[in-house]
């Protein structure tokens, strides 16, 4: 079955969804909608809408299976093949996001020296795709095996960990450009990319809003600066992005879904579960290529 035919024909309910946030600007849980049905325009624009505005939206309760999963996400764009996802028959590839997986990939990442000893894996705050030339725009997770208790996921609104540097670090961060090194794992796969170094500080192209984005997961330095300087700023970085008060936090439950704007927001996962083989799917959902973005 394609994922163009995998909903039923009868599309969700058309009344107003109900948008509960769960912080002031980041994080909303969506109640009153079925998103394993086809969504009205409607619909599809208030979440859309949502999303600009928190960032992350969840949604509880959902019978999601690949097909589904791709459908509703393919309402929102078109779907990015990402690296390492796998296919079955005409479904567009999933991520497997996987505990296994995860403890292996983070015994392998090299990191600058003055990281280790100063982050653990838990503070590999991230986007995805952004060692990409143009990363996904959209993100959307769906939970499959969950360990009975831990494993929750922390996302931050990038762009109030901007509006809270001090005006001389915006200032400096505004001017330079920083590395998303994913070569390690790009050449496990099989595959060939540059290396690629994005601003520090982007301005989202429908939010007009700054962001501040680095990845702490691919090797991240401040280019055009001494290297002291480099380690020096991304821990500052680093520190605002661990503010509580610029993150939500959101606990898995069976029948979970998250949607993220992947521009606006950095995320990580909180691996306190043991050695649960914990398991989620992602697909993701490709940004406008625009001749500024090259």
């Amino acid at each position: 079955m394609s994922t163009a035919t995998a909903y039923s024909d009868t599309p969700a309910d058309s009344s107003a969804i109900d948008i509960r946030p769960l912080q002031p600007t980041i994080g909303a849980e969506i109640h009153g909608v079925d998103i394993s049905r086809p969504l009205s325009t409607e619909q599809r624009d208030a979440i859309k809408a949502a999303i600009l505005q928190y960032k992350v939206v969840f949604f509880r309760d959902q019978t999601l299976d690949k097909e589904t999963h791709a459908a509703f996400a393919a309402q929102f764009g078109p779907l990015y093949d990402y690296p390492s996802a796998t296919s079955d028959a005409n479904i567009v590839p999933i991520h497997k996001i996987s505990a296994v997986d995860a403890r292996e990939r983070f015994r392998e990442l090299e990191h600058p020296d003055f990281l280790k000893g100063t982050i653990g894996a838990g503070d590999y705050y991230h986007s995805d795709t952004s060692w990409r030339l143009v990363p996904a725009w959209g993100a959307v997770l769906r939970a499959v095996d969950l360990p009975p208790v831990g494993g929750d996921t922390i996302w931050v609104d990038a762009n109030l960990a901007y509006e809270g540097l001090p005006e001389d670090l915006k200032t400096k961060l505004e001017s330079l450009h920083v590395v998303h090194n994913f070569q390690h794992s790009i050449t496990r796969l099989g595959h060939e990319y540059p290396i690629v170094a994005h601003p520090a500080v982007r301005t989202h192209r429908e939010t007009g809003k700054k962001i501040l984005w680095v990845n702490y997961s691919q090797n991240p330095q401040f280019l055009g600066v001494e290297l002291a300087e480099s380690n020096a700023l991304l821990l500052e970085v680093l520190r605002q992005y661990k503010r509580p008060e610029f993150q939500v936090r959101f606990a898995w439950q069976p029948g979970s879904v998250a949607f993220w704007d992947n521009r606006a927001a950095v995320h990580y996962a909180v691996r306190n579960y043991g050695d649960y083989p914990r398991l989620l799917e992602r697909i993701l959902i490709s940004d406008e290529r625009l001749y500024a973005d090259l």
